[in-house]
């Protein structure tokens, strides 16, 4: 086996050093799991191993990391240890690998469009969640690399025995006599799949037995993967140690996840004493059985148009339901892990802009947080301008209270399109608002 691992980075290095002369940088995607543990401890140890040859190492390495806001808390906290460990490693033994993390915009996180927006819990159907919090993050970062060199390449952990539909999907990709695959997506930046012909037994043979680079505890990752798995697969674990249990094939994703039926890893960790994360299962769940719930969506969809059957956004009040949800979920997780959060201040902030857009006054972002934390989140000064300006806009259409609704939801599109960065079809909403002003008045 030591053979084998040694065959695998003498073509990593091939591939850095020889197969490939330009200076294209490589972007590692990093989740902190099983395969790109190992695909990172490979490339690590090529590179280290090119340093001492050679002396130089010719090209940027990104280890590229994407946080949707939504992970497994369990993940997050692992994840992010091992990236602090990266980042001192690779300066400590002067290896160019830097640590880029990845969040959503806020107008893209999942809360703001859930929440603020009503848009349903992600369904196979209806999967607006994977473009937003994972693919637009990264492919910003992946188009800067391009821009500026004029070509990338990303390394991925995929790997032809993980199912029949990724080896398909590999093959299809692949161009026969070349490591490198032209991204699907992506113009100009070339994909390299180094770990694309392990078994997984063999993946859990790597981290059991090659120590981390960047002195990271594998047994931890082991321990993760161990007490998530639901199942009865069995990985074999004849290398190293008797205490080791069999470890499942268990995969780790958002928190909120309703895509899947059940959340098999999260049960996992809760029977395995992980109990404070039984909150998150139980909102999970709960926003799964109520997606279909015709009294929890409106009759249109947010453009106005009807939607099909009667099921378009959430109504404002299953909104608010929700959040009251989350911020209680949050409130009785922060017991045992207070720096754990669900839902952010901006995202807040954010949910109440919309809401105002949306012409949803009866419910206050605001009032719900206080009934959950009996405090209040910073929004004290931006209602007091808000009423004000209110109380200046009435005076000015006395005479014409039509204007004032007019040009109050216009204010709102305005605020709302800035606040969120996006200034993307303001134009077309405010003549939308003008023309319907215009059919009441005739």
């Amino acid at each position: 086996m030591a053979k084998f691992i040694q065959h695998l980075i003498d073509e990593i290095i091939d591939q850095y050093m020889y197969a490939d002369e330009t200076k294209r940088p490589w972007i590692i995607g990093f989740s902190g799991g099983k395969d790109s543990t190992v695909m990172l401890q490979l490339v690590w140890e090529a590179i280290s191993q090119i340093k001492e040859l050679t002396g130089i190492v010719k090209r940027d390495i990104y280890v590229v990391c994407n946080d949707t806001m939504v992970e497994n808390p369990v993940i997050t906290e692992y994840v992010y240890r091992v990236l602090d460990k990266i980042e001192t490693a690779s300066r400590d033994q002067d290896i160019p690998i830097r640590v880029i993390k990845t969040i959503p915009r806020l107008e893209d996180s999942f809360w703001v469009n859930l929440i603020g927006r009503g848009y349903p819990a992600p369904n196979n159907a209806f999967r607006w969640c994977t473009e937003r919090l994972k693919i637009r993050p990264t492919s910003r970062f992946i188009l800067e690399q391009v821009d500026e060199v004029g070509e990338a390449i990303i390394l991925i952990g995929t790997r032809s025995a993980e199912s029949a539909q990724r080896a398909k999907s590999m093959k299809k990709h692949a161009i026969k006599g070349k490591r490198l695959t032209k991204h699907p997506t992506q113009p100009n930046t070339y994909m390299y799949a180094p770990i694309r012909n392990l078994s997984l037994e063999e993946v859990w043979y790597i981290i059991n037995t090659m120590p981390s680079p960047w002195k990271a505890d594998n047994s931890e990752l082991f321990q993760i993967y161990s007490d998530a798995s639901a199942d009865d697969y069995e990985c074999p674990t004849v290398v190293t140690s008797k205490e080791h249990k069999s470890c499942g094939q268990s995969r780790f994703g958002c928190w909120v996840c309703t895509v899947v039926k059940k959340d098999k890893s999260m049960s996992a960790l809760i029977e395995n004493g992980l109990t404070w994360l039984q909150p998150l299962l139980e909102f999970r769940n709960q926003l799964y059985n109520e997606r279909n719930i015709q009294e929890n969506r409106m009759p249109q969809r947010r453009n106005g148009t009807d939607a099909i059957n009667g099921m378009g956004p959430y109504t404002p009040k299953y909104r608010a339901s929700i959040l009251e949800r989350v911020i209680t979920a949050q409130k009785e997780i922060q017991i045992d892990r207070p720096h754990v959060e669900l839902i952010t201040n901006q995202e807040l902030v954010a949910i109440q802009t919309i809401w105002y857009r949306d012409l949803i006054f009866n419910y206050k972002v605001s009032n719900i947080y206080h009934s959950a934390y009996n405090t209040n989140i910073n929004m004290e000064e931006q209602n007091k301008k808000q009423e004000k300006e209110l109380e200046l806009l009435k005076k000015s259409c006395e005479k014409n209270p039509e204007d004032f609704e007019l040009i109050q939801e216009l204010l709102m599109l305005q605020k709302n399109k800035s606040l969120l960065n996006k200034k993307r079809g303001l134009k077309n909403d405010i003549e939308n608002k003008i023309e319907e002003y215009l059919k009441k008045d005739k």
